[in-house]
């Protein structure tokens, strides 16, 4: 019984009869490789020596590094035109999001949680007043700085119909004024500037190509803005649009909020500004009553000053008739008749001449 134990057992293993000294050697040669065989280096994987035309090289994805982005939105009240200015930013630049209007009766420092939400580090918020004014906060969130803009001189891209026509989502080349590297107020909207209308290098949402610029240029203290398309046969530009205008308000620490850095001293408020025209024209309607006073008193109360005798000769005529021939009591001149004789001489001498 013990043999046949010991013989099911091996063909279990599947040992041989001479096993056990099989298995002493395996145990020895495991310990021996185990102590002489080492870790090699990883071969890196080589492009093959020839490759066929038509087989299309692989090539890694660039690395999107910039991943900053601008919330372009505005409040209520806001008129046509200017929601068309917005939506013309929006086109232009891909790297923007869009979010619903603001209430008005909120406080400006809200919008940084809405940026936090959105996950962008620059606003571009239009806030309208009025229906008629248009002011543009330009804000690096959540710190700061902020400007404070009025929008003048608004021209969107279907309102003057430009020739330009660009790449969707083209990266733009920006293109400053010398105005600018001359104060320090307009060194910091520079930096602002070039910040929010730059494209990012490899945005999912841009193409990789640039054929437009953007101009910036300070004229009678005012920031104009333009935008052109570089065209390819001869290279010139067209331009695309919007194009409008950006007259400095105030500079603040803050993201809308914060110490006033710089406030310009020549900004004139648009109600200031429609008063003084009103006050002009109302000018005019008192200079021509004034006028007309001054003539008035300039002017005799007689215009002849010298009497004449024959200036009444009408008006006794009149009231020799109204009175039956009698006026003052005098009785009326007689008048004597011709004689005959007399007459017919005058007659005959008439003939005569005839």
């Amino acid at each position: 019984m013990g043999k046949r134990k010991l013989s099911a057992l091996k063909r279990l293993t599947g040992a041989s009869p001479g096993g056990g000294e099989a298995v002493k050697s395996t145990k020895k040669a495991k310990k021996g490789s185990s102590s002489s065989t080492t870790i090699a280096d990883p071969v890196p994987e080589l492009p093959p020596a020839v490759r066929q035309s038509d087989e299309a090289p692989k090539t890694t994805r660039p690395r999107w590094t910039n991943k900053q982005r601008v919330l372009i939105f505005s409040s209520r009240g806001i008129s046509y035109r200017d929601r068309h200015l917005m939506n013309d930013f929006k086109t232009v630049m891909p790297h923007s999001k869009d979010e619903n209007k603001m209430n008005k009766k909120e406080k400006l420092v809200a919008i940084n949680e809405a940026c936090e939400m959105k996950n962008c580090n620059l606003t571009l918020y239009f806030e309208a007043r009025k229906k008629k004014d248009l002011y543009m906060w330009l804000a690096k969130t959540p710190d700061g700085p902020s400007a404070k803009f009025l929008v003048e001189n608004i021209h969107t891209m279907d309102e003057l119909k430009m020739t330009g026509n660009c790449l969707r989502g083209s990266r733009p080349i920006l293109s400053f004024d010398k105005s600018f590297d001359a104060l320090p107020h307009f060194s910091l909207l520079k930096e602002l500037l070039a910040q929010t209308f730059n494209t990012p290098n490899h945005h999912p949402k841009s193409q990789p190509f640039v054929d437009r610029v953007m101009t910036f240029a300070v004229v009678d203290n005012r920031i104009w803005i333009r935008n052109f398309q570089i065209v390819e046969e001869s290279g010139t530009l067209a331009e695309i649009g919007p194009r409008l205008t950006l007259n400095l308000i105030k500079i603040f620490e803050g993201s809308f909020r914060g110490e006033c850095l710089f406030e310009n001293s020549l900004y004139v408020s648009p109600n200031l500004h429609r008063r003084n025209v009103k006050l002009a024209a109302a000018g005019k309607y008192v200079h021509r009553i004034q006028t007309k006073v001054d003539r008035d008193q300039r002017k005799p109360e007689t215009a002849y000053p010298l009497e004449d005798e024959t200036d009444d000769i009408f008006r006794r005529a009149e009231r020799f008739q109204r009175d039956g021939g009698d006026t003052a009591g005098t009785p009326p001149a007689k008048v004597q008749p011709i004689p005959p004789s007399k007459a017919s001489k005058k007659q005959k001498n008439k003939k005569k001449r005839t």
